[in-house]
Order: structure tokens, then C-alpha cells, then sequence
């Protein structure tokens, strides 16, 4: 079972139809427990960081995630879903997030429109082009951002892909059971869903080897 957490963000019920859409059984939740129980977490998010983190103590799921990741449970984190996961955000002041994923979120450059809203490339790196999440995903896709912000990750290792906005900003991260992206895949079409039916048959190849 997926639980899909539910903390008042405004695309939650898109992205809850994409992933029924590509066959994930799944529940609406705020309740930590449920979290903890689930086979696979998904953190859809929209808006800024120090909201979502704010609404995340407020349920007493923050306290809950990193005990998610650390004990192997898949977790994938959607736009503001992934920023939550760096140590700490510079929107609207400095303050702390999850701390999951080393790093700072910060403003995307000056030069460029920000926010940046509509389609833009989507570019593997190198040791990860082969990884299951981007089975059948061509290098170099376009997907749909939404975003000020970007997550400035200290280990370029967990950085998947990139996408270039005025400077080439993580737009994938993997770190282990881990996956987190800055654009909305239940808003890009063809290949969003497609990259949620990967996430979803990486889930089920997690669970087959817990239970095996």
C-alpha cells in the first residue's frame, strides 16, 4: 500500500489520479502511523518550504519521514516534496527541513523568469541513465516545473539528472530508496506518468525482495 500524504497541498488530487492512473493502490493520509506502515511514501507538494514544513510538525510527519527512508521504505518526493528533504531552505528566511538530503534550497538566478513555469529538458547523468526509474524515458525529455526555488544538493552523487534554468539545477535525486523531482510528473503527460509506473514497479521489486 501506498500512502500518499495528505497535508492540505493544493495538487494533491492530481497527483493521487496519475499514480491510480498507472496502478498504484493507494491511501490518502495525514496520520503518522499510516506513514509508518506503508510499503512506499509519496510527498506531493506545491508552494513554499516553510508552509509545508510547518504543516508537517504540525501532524507530526517530519518526525516520522527520515525513519521512512533510513529503514529502506520507498519514498518519492514531488516538487516542494523534494526541497523539504534538504537540511535547510533560504525561502523566506532561513529555517530548517528534514535534513535527509544535505543541502540548501535556494532561488533559482536572476536572468531567467523565475518563477519558471512550463516544460523544460530533463538530463540523466551519467552513472544513473541506466537506473529503473528511467526505464523507457528518453534523455533529455520534457517535463513541467513550477518552482522559485531549487534544491542545492551537497552530494553531487545523488543527482540523477539536472536541468538547465540559468545553471544547470538538480531536477533528480536518488539516494538509495530515495527518489525525490523538482517537476510535477502528474502534470507532464506521457513521460510523467511513465516515470510514476517506473517509481510504482520499483516499489513492487522492493517489496518482493523484503519478502523473499
Amino acid at each position: 500500500m501506498f500512502a500518499v500524504i495528505n497535508y492540505g497541498a493544493g495538487n494533491l488530487p492530481n497527483a493521487v489520479r496519475a499514480l491510480q492512473h498507472v496502478g498504484a493502490d493507494l491511501t490518502i493520509t495525514s496520520d503518522p502511523a499510516d506513514v509508518l506502515a506503508a510499503d512506499a511514501v509519496v510527498l506531493p507538494g506545491v508552494g513554499a518550504t516553510r508552509d509545508t514544513m510547518q504543516s508537517l510538525d504540525k501532524l507530526g510527519i517530519s518526525a516520522v519521514l527520515p525513519q521512512v527512508v533510513a529503514r529502506g521504505t520507498p519514498f518519492l518526493g514531488i516538487c516542494v516534496g523534494m526541497q523539504v528533504l534538504c537540511s535547510r531552505s533560504n525561502e523566506f528566511g532561513s529555517h530548517p527541513c528534514l535534513d535527509i538530503v544535505p543541502g540548501v534550497v535556494q532561488r533559482l538566478p536572476g536572468g531567467q523568469k523565475v518563477p519558471q513555469i512550463g516544460w523544460n529538458q530533463v538530463c540523466y547523468s551519467t552513472d544513473a541513465a541506466a537506473h529503473p526509474l528511467f526505464a523507457g524515458i528518453p534523455n533529455g525529455s520534457d517535463f513541467y516545473f513550477v518552482h522559485s526555488y531549487y534544491c542545492n544538493v551537497s552530494d553531487p552523487t545523488h543527482v540523477a539528472a539536472t536541468t538547465d534554468y540559468g545553471l544547470a539545477f538538480p531536477s533528480i535525486v536518488i539516494q538509495d530508496n530515495l527518489y525525490a523531482v523538482q517537476f510535477h510528473p502528474e502534470k507532464s503527460g506521457h513521460w510523467g506518468l511513465r516515470l510514476l509506473q517506473n517509481f510504482v514497479q520499483v516499489c513492487a521489486r522492493a517489496d518482493m525482495v523484503r519478502a523473499g
